[in-house]
This record gives structure tokens, C-alpha cells and sequence, in this order.
């Protein structure tokens, strides 16, 4: 059957939320500044994308047949995706329990928040940092507090090996420095 014959339905909006896969009973801690970032997320979604895809939607509804009306349809879809984000947001942001690393009395071991250098196997050096599951970002270095390698390095101090599971097998990592 062509999907012209089909009648979009509102089961859509139901989507799962495409949330990080987080262990039951672990809490979600979260920096300062990475619940601020969920925050800002969620506002400008709020104020600016939604309102904004509001105005096409009605504007593209009074043009006539919906069926083939792309900007219509594209809209709507687009609705339920920020619609479906800001559920995701708020739940996250309710359940966050913002931990500040500057507040962290015992600076010389490996805790939420640190900035650990360490050297992996082959000598190099690598600096991630420790931080909640809904802010980390690879491409800032930031690792899940949950993650392999965080697991390995909490509670250690500086000059201390400790090992992470790899697909490859077990590696040793020598902690270098540790940053709060």
C-alpha cells in the first residue's frame, strides 16, 4: 500500500526516548556545568526550535491538501523528535544530582570530576575527564564515570597502575597526573 493511503498516527510520539543506557539504582551524577548544558538544551528547544516549527506546521496546514505537503509533514515529524528530546531533558535533569568536583576534599586520588593523565601500554599519554553519563563527549576527552576505564582509574593516586579490560585483553594504565 503506498504511504499516501496510510494515516500518520499519533503512536509515533510514543517513541522510546533514546536515553544512555545507565545500571538500575545508580544514580545519575552530574558536574555544574553539564547540567547547565541539559538546561540550556532544554530552553532553547523550548523557546526557539519548537516555536519555530509551530509557525511552519500551522503555516504549511492552511496551504491545503496535508497529504503531499512536505513542509507539513517534515514539521510535524520534527515536532515529535524535539517534543521526544524535551521529555528525555527533563526526566535527566529531574533525576541529576550535581556533584562539584572543586568541592572534593581528597585532591590526590581519582574521583567524579578529576582530570586524570595517564600513560596507557605503549607509553602514550592520554587525559580524560571524569564526568556523568549524559555530558561526556568523546570528542572532549569527557568519559562516563561508568565506563571501563573510569572504573579502573577511581579511588587511584598518582604513580598508581591500574588495569582496564580492552577488547584486546587487560591493559595496564600508570596514572600520571590528577586535576580537580
Amino acid at each position: 500500500m503506498s504511504k499516501a493511503f496510510t494515516k500518520e498516527t499519533e503512536s509515533e510520539t510514543d517513541l522510546e526516548d533514546d536515553s544512555p543506557a545507565a545500571p538500575l539504582g545508580v544514580k545519575n551524577y552530574i558536574t555544574p556545568e553539564g547540567l547547565q548544558r541539559l538546561r540550556d538544551e532544554f530552553r532553547e528547544l523550548q523557546q526557539v526550535e519548537r516555536p519555530k516549527i509551530v509557525e511552519i506546521v500551522s503555516w504549511a496546514a492552511g496551504n491545503g491538501d496535508r497529504s503531499e505537503n512536505g513542509d507539513y509533514i517534515y514539521g510535524k515529524k520534527r515536532l515529535r523528535e524535539i517534543d521526544r528530546r524535551m521529555r528525555f531533558l527533563m526526566k535527566r535533569i529531574e533525576i541529576a544530582e550535581a556533584v562539584d568536583p572543586r568541592q572534593q576534599k581528597n585532591k590526590a586520588r581519582v574521583f567524579f570530576g578529576a582530570t586524570v593523565t595517564y600513560l596507557n601500554a605503549r607509553g602514550e599519554p592520554k587525559k580524560v575527564r571524569i564526568v556523568g553519563i549524559d555530558e561526556a563527549r568523546s570528542e572532549c576527552n569527557e568519559i562516563s564515570w561508568i565506563s571501563p576505564i573510569a572504573k579502573a582509574l577511581l579511588k587511584a593516586e598518582a604513580g598508581d597502575v591500574v588495569e582496564v579490560r580492552t577488547p584486546k585483553g587487560i591493559e595496564p594504565l600508570e596514572i600520571v597526573t590528577i586535576e580537580y
